[in-house]
């Protein structure tokens, strides 16, 4: 029987103890003294957040598929338990064993938002492994970061050993292969990472150097070490139905972020907007098989007990066999009560049928992501859609049943005008219109129209990587702008509106695009009390500029300046197939509001078709 590594009276003290005493529906228990690789995975938040990633799912149960590893789990600790752990001298645990993370041979770290960056120290720090790379002994677990923020590693890069660059079902196994033969070799630490650097996909930062220029631009990024590559090739899993997805998900004692089944569709988007980094880095677009889904839905459905299915993709409706796969559900489930999400889904694909059958389940509101308000931007941003595709979508919905919609919006897009921001508004208020037009009789209530916006960061890999960021003032004008601009429309009193906070922007665009320079500041930001830095109610911005200018690091170097052509962003060594060839191609035609068709409309020779699947090899 495992013994929990907190004391009744300490998980009688602290809020939700039932984030630290696992024991989950469908956790895998197994001996760790019979296994050869103990790896435990890590997300560096709260548990409600981190038990809602479907990255981990996928991790957990394919590693634990293999019966010489054990995989298990550690989130961040919330800041009461924190403080009693620094207290008691009480060693951060795995939920399975309840047994500290310093024992485990890896630390897996997915990185899902700039915004954790502290929190990865926390877990360090809490589990007695030495913050930096180069501090680490025989003793200590190699840590290794995952997840869309490792595409511009280099800002917490002396915090990691390694760094997996792509999807984790390819070659984690001949990664671990790999140790297990260095374990038992008798050599030294480095010697592994030698051995890691030469699997695809996996990047060790120790082995890499850059040198400046004058003006603070990268000059040249150099390796130290002959194991290591030149470039660092993205991994792609190709056949979607034919790998790892979980059967048995785990299911949590609490209310988590998404407390339901998970069916990943699709991975990919044939969509090319410019602002998105998703839509870049897994391209190309990999469709799962309809038997596959049926299956996987079946299956989890009866092994959590979940009433809601989502179907996740960063497109839905680009999923061709979507209505097939909804019109089985809805007669599978339709007498048991299960509600039939659907995220993501682009206004101008959403059949009316689809939406109308959905509702016969449950109600529940549908979110849709204009991005801008103005047709010029959408074509700036290439989001591709019309007003009229807009309003005719957004009445298909309403007659389908639903009088609550979610509208997301960006600011600080790249060539906004107060035009364009003042038209964000100005289509709300058409959306709360088009309601009104239906007989009084047909309405279901009165409309909601909840607008929300978020300031617009460039990140590495998109068009926009060249693009300066609008500064936080700049974006709190903007910000007041468009409240004044929603208070003055006819339908004021059915439009809520929600935004972004500008500070936190700010940071997360430094890190985005931020180099090994932000590693001391971050450093500095978490021993002087950061942590949680999401969190509004945690988020210290006057500690950061003091870690700032205590490095003499310039914020507005990595915010608010246009990048050359040519010049050389930290992130260059890592090949996405995308090339950047073609990403600044996309960022000219940005400038000329020039729309670029999507990948299955015609072939915009992005690169990804080096991959040979998915929508690049669609007969």
């Amino acid at each position: 029987m495992r013994k929990l590594a907190l004391s009744d009276e300490i998980l009688l003290s602290i809020e939700k103890p039932a984030r630290y005493i696992g024991g989950e529906i469908n956790m895998v228990q197994k001996d760790p003294r019979a296994v050869d690789v103990r790896f435990c995975m890590c997300f560096p938040d709260v548990y409600e957040i981190g038990m809602s990633h479907l990255g981990i799912q996928i991790l957990y149960d394919m590693f634990n598929q293999w019966d010489d590893v054990y995989c298990e789990r550690v989130y961040s600790p919330w800041v009461d338990l924190d403080e009693i752990m620094r207290k008691e001298h009480i060693p951060l645990f795995a939920l399975e064993s309840q047994e500290p993370i310093k024992d485990f041979d890896f630390l897996g770290i997915t990185i899902q938002y700039e915004m954790c960056y502290t929190n990865i120290l926390q877990v360090l720090d809490l589990s007695g492994i030495p913050l930096c790379a180069q501090d680490r002994t025989m003793e200590d677990p190699f840590v290794i970061g995952g997840g869309p923020c490792t595409y511009n590693p280099e800002p917490i890069a002396d915090f990691f050993d390694m760094f997996y660059i792509g999807e984790g079902e390819t070659v984690y196994r001949e990664l671990l292969d790999r140790y297990k033969e260095w374990k038992h070799s008798g050599k030294e630490r480095i010697e592994f990472l030698k051995m890691a650097a030469q699997v695809p996909g996996i990047y060790v930062p120790q082995f890499y150097e850059a040198s400046y220029n004058e003006d603070g631009t990268i000059a040249s990024f150099d390796k130290l070490v002959k194991e290591a590559p030149d470039t660092v090739i993205k991994q792609v899993e190709c056949d979607m139905s034919d790998t790892y997805y979980p059967e048995k998900p785990l299911v949590p004692y609490i209310k988590v972020t998404q407390d339901r089944v998970v069916l990943e569709i699709q991975r990919g988007c044939i969509r090319g907007c410019r602002f998105c980094q998703a839509g870049m880095l897994y391209r190309p677009i990999r469709p799962r098989s309809l038997d596959f889904l049926k299956q996987r839905a079946k299956v989890m459905l009866e092994s959590t007990g979940h009433d809601e299915i989502s179907l996740s993709s960063l497109s839905s409706s680009d999923y061709k066999e979507l209505p097939e796969l909804v019109y089985w559900l809805i007669d599978e489930y339709r007498d048991k009560g299960v509600n039939i999400s659907l995220p993501s889904l682009r206004i101008d694909a959403f059949a009316l049928d689809v939406m109308s059958k959905v509702q016969d389940i449950r109600k529940s509101s549908l979110t849709f992501a204009p991005e801008a308000g103005s047709q010029r931007m959408r074509n700036v941003i290439n989001k591709g859609l019309t007003e009229e595709v807009i309003l005719k979508g957004a009445m298909d919905a309403f007659v389908g049943g639903w009088n609550r919609v979610k509208l997301y919006f960006m600011l600080g897009l790249p060539g906004e005008e107060y035009d364009d921001i003042e038209q964000i508004a100005v289509l709300s208020d058409k959306i709360a219109r088009e309601y009104y037009t239906l007989p009084k009789e047909e309405r279901q209530g009165k409309v909601q129209i909840v607008t929300s916006t978020s300031i617009f960061v460039p990140k590495p890999f998109t068009p926009f990587q060249w693009s300066p960021m609008v500064s936080k003032e700049e974006a709190r004008e903007k910000r007041f702008f468009l409240l004044d601009k929603v208070k003055s429309q006819l339908n004021a009193k059915s439009i809520k509106y929600n935004c972004h906070d500008a500070d936190v922007s700010e940071l997360e665009g430094v890190f985005a695009r931020g180099d090994r320079k932000l590693n001391d500041v971050i450093l500095q930001a978490y021993q002087s009390g950061c942590i949680y830095d999401a969190w509004t109610e945690y988020f210290h911005y006057d500690k950061w500029l003091e870690a700032f200018a205590d490095h003499n690091v310039d914020m507005n170097f990595y915010l608010k300046r246009e990048r050359g052509k040519e010049e050389i962003f930290p992130w260059d060594f890592i090949d996405i197939g995308v090339t950047k060839r073609f990403l600044y191609r996309e960022y000219e035609r940005s400038k000329e509001a020039v729309v670029t068709p999507n990948c299955r409309a015609k072939c915009a020779g992005c690169g990804a078709a080096k991959f040979g699947c998915g929508v690049c090899v669609e007969s």
